[in-house]
């Protein structure tokens, strides 16, 4: 993919957020292209969930700079409308109502996009048990799935609304090297099928195999963006993840 040949479906400038005297995500600019696959990694601490809630607007917005969707501002629009807009996402926590089955689950989420008949948002709703391979937990309650169908009925509720762009919150946290295997290969065939994706992942193994591009992040900030072949020999990327005495070790050995 030619970023020059892309459109630009979000764009962030100057982004920043605070907590008292924390500055939890400091002055983070950004683009990600139509099409393509996005990373966004570091440390634990480093910000990529407050980046998030940042463009959701879930639970807050930005202090200070500028997020735009297809080229329309989106910084301080409520969550339900940048939902409306296109934009949906999962979180770090696998949120799902246990007590009520997979399929209303989805259901509600259709709902809360609010967009169609009742009759096509049910067929929205099977559309995304199937895509997520949910059509055999239907019924079940979410509460009694295991992790990984938890993380796909997750993932349904995001789709239900046919987004243009999906942002992933470390999704492959507690899953084993199968289920991990499994994840990315979904990824892929969601985005062959034309979503844009974000993940965000502080294991850089997994966003290699999967990201167009990557973003490192650390205390906040951004300190390196680039293709994934790029990234892998950056010493700022390195020193945040290993420290210095780490970085110099892994000179050595590339020695």
């Amino acid at each position: 993919m030619s970023n020059a040949a892309a459109n630009v479906v979000l764009s962030a400038r100057g982004a920043s957020k605070s907590f008292g005297s924390l500055r939890a995500v400091h002055d983070v600019s950004f683009d990600v292209y139509e099409g393509e696959i996005f990373g966004i990694a570091g440390p634990n601490g480093a910000g990529k969930t407050t980046l998030f809630n940042l463009i959701t607007g879930i639970p807050f917005h930005a202090d200070t700079g500028a997020i735009e969707f297809r080229g329309q501002p989106i910084t301080k629009l409520p969550p339900h409308k940048i939902f409306k807009a296109g934009i949906a996402r999962t979180f770090q926590k696998e949120a799902a109502f246990d007590s009520l089955s997979v399929t209303e689950n989805v259901r509600l989420a259709a709902a809360f996009g609010g967009s169609g008949s009742r009759r096509s948002r049910a067929s929205d709703v099977r559309e995304a048990l199937d895509a997520l391979e949910l059509a055999e937990f239907a019924d079940r309650r979410a509460g009694t799935l295991p992790l990984y169908a938890k993380k796909r009925l997750m993932l349904a509720s995001a789709l239900v609304e046919k987004p243009a762009l999906i942002m992933l919150d470390e999704p492959g946290a507690g899953l084993n090297s199968v289920e991990l295997d499994q994840f990315m290969q979904l990824v892929r065939r969601l985005n062959a099928a034309g979503l844009t994706v974000i993940v965000i992942e502080h294991v850089l193994g997994l966003l290699f195999g999967i990201s167009h591009r990557l973003m490192i992040m650390d205390s906040g900030r951004k300190i390196a963006e680039g293709q994934p072949e790029v990234i892998a020999r950056d010493d700022a990327v390195i020193e945040a993840y290993l420290g210095e005495r780490g970085k110099n070790a892994f000179h050595a050995l590339k020695g």
